[in-house]
């Protein structure tokens, strides 16, 4: 590690804030060893961190190695397709995309960057537009604004496979960090056709796929609803409100302190709109303008957390009570506008709720489940492309507020989902009865499914051993009961096997490898639990069920309570 950091002491000279960072840690043996210990792994979520000086870090030698990794992946596999580059508000983002136009301009692949910065589904739809080979989208999500990130997209607009991702990081195991990567003048690269800008008539192909995942085209430029918004300093500010405009919302405010792009983050740390404290200002600005809705979406764009009007005041609905609520809607609209696919499918991630399992058989649509990650539903939808039956893709959503419908882009699409959420309380508004309403009348009639996701932070050094302990002793020694609740079923999706405890049978799991146990319970009752694969995190996703809302809510808390006394810490 004294070595790697002598190397970067004497080779990262082109950034200040970098060289500043190394001469400030000299002699410290614990900040040099946080910093260098080991090396941002690439996976298909790419590389997310810190930003700073080291291996550990997100700066632009890391990015840089990277994209030289990436480079030679291409090249080896004669792909002439170009790369699409996108970035966010997030620090340092925009000079990261261009060090990677820059890399990749110097091995003689086209570039398609970016003037400004972009949501991600619009670089998932710029690879498929443009015909690229892969894609670049620098951004950290909704990460804390001490981080950045990078996420590699494939030739079909998805993230990254797994095995696509293993060859790009052999490669860039095989380069050193400095004397390994190609780097192109970028204006020179720019003059020569190399590195073109996008130009903004794409954005506007874009918006035109995403209205066409509509399902009452009329019905927001005929309602007087009013909508508050909030980009949270991020990429959704401009292309939201322009389909809200184009779709005749008149009553559209939004936060002022949050509306402009801004990496730091001031009136929000932790820009992610699953979290109480992401939607505070917009609460605020909702409560002020007596608004019907809020809709926040995180600083990528490809989230969006959503409060409804309930009452005097403002009800959050969950990530999954969102995609309940958006499944029924379309699954019903569909229905009366005859467009419903006779072989029509939804897809969600294992995690999410399974009160949608319950809506769509009540309109004979199929449920298939993937693993957690949009990538998986983003590979469903290509699969059926291939099977020629794009069309019977009808929606997708995991519970960590990613939505999408329609196969025009790859990935999750803040923008479509607060068009079709909009929309819908639009709709519900113009018959006399509200989003709050209509999520209370679902769980009168399917069950009230009470779903709840808790964290785990494990930072450091030593979180990722603490990680890999906790899952093998979940392993070694599983629930046998939880609050009263038996386990009935075992699911690891790292060995692939399901086991029935009543009977000993067991059965194979037919998705791909995952580090996942998935705990069944008496009652449809169920405990998930996975690493992040983003962050040093544990993630739990609680599933309780009852009768009615007090005793779905009653069993949660014992659910919860018993899980965090497992795990001896607080919950983040």
């Amino acid at each position: 590690m004294i070595s790697d950091y002598e190397a970067w002491l004497k080779n990262a000279v082109e950034d200040d804030d970098l060289v500043n960072e190394l001469e400030s840690i000299k002699g410290n043996d614990a900040q040099i060893n946080d910093r260098f210990y080991t090396s941002l792994k690439f996976g298909t979520a790419g590389l997310r961190g810190k930003i700073g000086a080291g291996t550990n870090r997100m700066n632009i030698y890391v990015v840089r190695h990277a994209t030289q990794g990436l480079a030679n992946y291409i090249l080896k596999n004669n792909q002439s397709g170009g790369v699409a580059i996108a970035y966010d508000s997030r620090i340092k983002a925009d000079l990261f995309a261009k060090e990677c136009a820059r890399v990749l301009a110097a091995n003689g692949i086209k570039v398609f960057l970016v003037k400004e910065l972009q949501p991600t589904p619009v670089l998932s739809f710029l690879v498929r537009h443009f015909g690229c080979s892969a894609g670049i989208m620098v951004t950290a999500s909704h990460n804390p604004a001490s981080d950045n990130g990078y996420k590699v997209y494939g030739d079909d607009g998805c993230q990254m496979t797994d095995a696509a991702a293993d060859a790009v990081y052999s490669e860039i195991k095989e380069i050193d960090t400095f004397t390994g990567v190609k780097l192109a003048d970028f204006e020179a690269a720019v003059n020569s056709g190399l590195i073109e800008y996008v130009d903004d008539s794409v954005y506007d192909l874009y918006l035109e796929q995403v209205k066409k995942q509509q399902i009452d085209n009329s019905v927001l430029a005929k309602s007087d609803i009013k909508i508050a918004f909030t980009p949270l300093n991020g990429t959704g500010n401009k292309l939201v409100r322009k389909v809200l405009a184009q779709l005749g919302a008149k009553n559209v405010f939004v936060v002022e302190q949050q509306e402009q792009p801004d990496g730091n983050f001031t009136t929000c740390s932790y820009p992610n709109p699953e979290k109480a404290e992401a939607l505070k200002l917009g609460l605020e600005l909702a409560q002020q303008k007596d608004a019907d809705i809020l809709m926040a979406t995180d600083p990528d764009a490809d989230r969006v957390g959503v409060a409804v009007k309930d009452g005097d005041g403002y009800r959050r609905l969950t990530g999954n009570e969102v995609g309940i609520l958006l499944v029924d809607y379309i699954l019903s609209g569909r229905k009366k506008a005859g467009t419903m696919p006779k072989d029509a499918e939804v897809v969600k991630t294992i995690v999410s709720s399974i009160l949608v399992d319950r809506i769509c058989a009540e309109y004979g649509v199929a449920v298939k489940n993937v693993l957690t990650g949009f990538k998986y539903i983003g590979d469903e939808i290509k699969k059926l492309e291939q099977a020629g039956k794009a069309g019977s893709f009808v929606f997708g959503f995991e519970e960590s507020c990613g939505y999408l419908a329609g196969s025009y882009v790859r990935d999750k699409d803040a923008v479509f989902a607060c068009m079709m959420i909009a929309e819908m309380a639009a709709a519900y508004k113009m018959c006399g009865d509200s989003v709050a309403a209509v999520l209370d009348s679902l769980y009168e009639k399917y069950g009230f499914y009470k779903n709840t996701t808790l964290t785990f932070s494990f930072p450091g050094v030593e979180g990722t051993q603490k990680m890999a302990d906790i899952m093998d002793g979940f392993r070694n020694n599983p629930l046998d009961n939880l609050s009263g609740y038996d386990v009935v079923k075992i699911s690891d999706y790292e060995v692939q096997v399901s086991k029935d405890i009543a009977t000993g049978k067991t059965e194979q799991i037919t998705l791909p490898k995952s580090n996942v146990i998935a705990f069944g319970l008496e009652g449809n009752n169920a405990v998930i639990i996975r690493p992040s694969g983003t962050e040093p995190k544990i993630k739990l996703y609680i599933t309780a069920v009852g009768k009615t809302l007090q005793g779905a809510n009653a069993v949660t808390v014992n659910f919860v309570h018993e899980m965090v006394g497992l795990f001896g810490r607080k919950q983040d």
